[in-house]
């Protein structure tokens, strides 16, 4: 039998750590200004009054500001943020950069708050090890029940019992699942020990028992929601949210089952304004170029080891015809890591694991991922973005393509030389897996103008690279 939710406010517990973020945050930059104005010049009177220091409080304020300011603008005081600590860490350190920008023009406008750049630079590091210490240590706190934010699932059926799957370590972040609310012509699939009765109106009901955000996940919408009580909800502070868009933002990738073809292709992501293109190919630009300068010694070595593996005869790049930017074709680039038989001709074979066709050395260029670098050139030359879905074969595109029609829509930006699905999933060797990346492919299509996503694959990519995971 349905039961009554009777946990009380227990919940809103978060809503008071989160309110005092921004206070104890802004103790941590005041106070970091002291840090390195100590750590540059000391506490000598001699020593300060030689570099003409004076009362420092207005030079703290000022950076406390500015930072806290910039902080917020990035969302990181955003109650309903779901972020882990590497994608807070990309925040902060974009607010750092803005905030710094915005304090040397107003040092420019004010020498008299002019903060060295020794003192600036040693206050931005101790205030950024000491916001990061303090939010990981936060949520580690927010992973205990009581700190968790409060949802219900208004719903029972088959979209209802997709929330109730999601149990792995990533998912739910911060979000407690308190029920289910059943709804009329749903096919039940909740367990009755995880269903809610609720007595009186839904907005009434959920400021009762503490509800932070309402699930609308019915199978049939038609006559069955009470779009009322739904609006004052939403007026009362509770977050009514959509169940592909809750999937979505606790998952970090679309549900091709439950999308709708509306709900896709009016997501303010999908149109990219003309300037986002352009900062997008100049950060490609600057980021290929970086790591061309840095990973020449690797080039060099790998380049030569094939062509000694060769007998000093052998193809050391290898090209193969992948399906790039709405769906035009390009000669891809890598270093050659199978033998020169690795397929008949017209026959086009998945990777295995452990496959037998990839030589010894092509073995270790796999391994780190190094077989890869010569698509640097393929970036530089506009055919693929630094950051994006990974190109595909026109034999797998055809084949997926017929069997999924929103497989083609990966081809709406520029193929990556990484991306979210290879961040966030293991190697695919099969369709299956092929249309499980599909969703974390289109998780980026629809997110792509958030600069920060870039960055924080960029950052993972790394510990894919460190690691070797999905090698094959």
């Amino acid at each position: 039998m349905p039961r009554e939710c009777n946990m009380g406010v227990v919940g809103h517990c978060c809503d008071g750590l989160s309110r005092y973020l921004a206070l104890a945050e802004g103790g941590i930059l005041f106070v970091s200004v002291y840090i390195a104005l100590y750590l540059r010049i000391g506490t000598d009177p001699a020593s300060l009054a030689a570099h003409d220091v004076g009362a420092i409080w207005p030079d703290a304020l000022t950076f406390t500001l500015a930072m806290l300011g910039c902080m917020t603008a990035t969302g990181l005081y955003n109650p309903r943020l779901r972020e882990r600590l590497e994608g807070i860490t990309i925040r902060l350190l974009m607010a750092m950069l803005t905030g710094t920008l915005i304090l040397s023009a107003f040092y420019y406008l004010f020498l008299d708050l002019f903060l060295g750049r020794g003192v600036l630079a040693l206050a931005l590091l101790c205030a950024f090890t000491g916001i990061v210490v303090l939010r990981a240590l936060l949520g580690k706190r927010l992973e205990r029940p009581e700190y968790q934010r409060r949802a219900v699932v208004l719903g029972a059926g088959q979209n209802a019992a997709s929330v109730l799957r999601l149990r792995r370590r990533t998912d739910l972040i911060g979000l407690y699942i308190v029920g289910f609310i059943p709804v009329a012509g749903d096919d039940v699939q909740i367990p009755a020990e995880r269903q809610l009765t609720v007595d009186g109106g839904l907005a009434d009901w959920a400021g009762r028992n503490a509800v932070d955000e309402i699930v609308v996940a019915p199978d049939e919408r038609r006559q069955t929601l009470d779009m009322a009580e739904l609006m004052s909800c939403s007026a009362a502070g509770v977050l009514v949210t959509d169940v592909n868009s809750f999937i979505e933002r606790e998952t970090g990738c679309l549900s091709i089952n439950r999308m709708t073809p509306g709900w896709f292709a009016f997501s303010k992501g999908i149109h990219s304004p003309p300037v986002a293109g352009t900062l997008k190919r100049g950060f490609d630009i600057a980021v290929s170029l970086v790591v061309l300068l840095l990973a020449l010694p690797l080039i060099v070595g790998a380049a030569l080891a094939l062509w000694l593996e060769s007998g000093r005869r052998g193809p050391i790049l290898y090209r193969q015809v992948r399906v790039g930017h709405n769906g035009e074709p390009f000669q891809l680039l890598k270093f050659r890591s199978m033998c020169e038989d690795a397929e008949k001709p017209g026959e086009a074979r998945w990777a295995e694991r452990n496959d037998p066709r990839v030589t010894p050395v092509g073995r270790v260029l796999r391994r780190f991922r190094i077989d890869e670098l010569p698509q640097l050139l393929n970036i530089l030359r506009g055919d693929m973005s630094f950051v994006g879905p990974r190109p595909e074969r026109p034999e797998f595109v055809g084949r997926l393509s017929d069997a999924c029609p929103h497989y083609r829509d990966r081809h709406r930006v520029k193929p990556g030389l990484t991306g979210w699905a290879q961040i966030r999933y293991p190697y695919g060797a099969t369709e299956a897996d092929a249309f499980r990346k599909l969703e974390y492919d289109l998780f980026y299509v629809k997110n792509r103008n958030l600069l920060y996503l870039d960055l924080l694959i960029l950052l993972q990519t790394a510990e894919v690279v460190l690691w070797g995971r999905g090698v094959r």
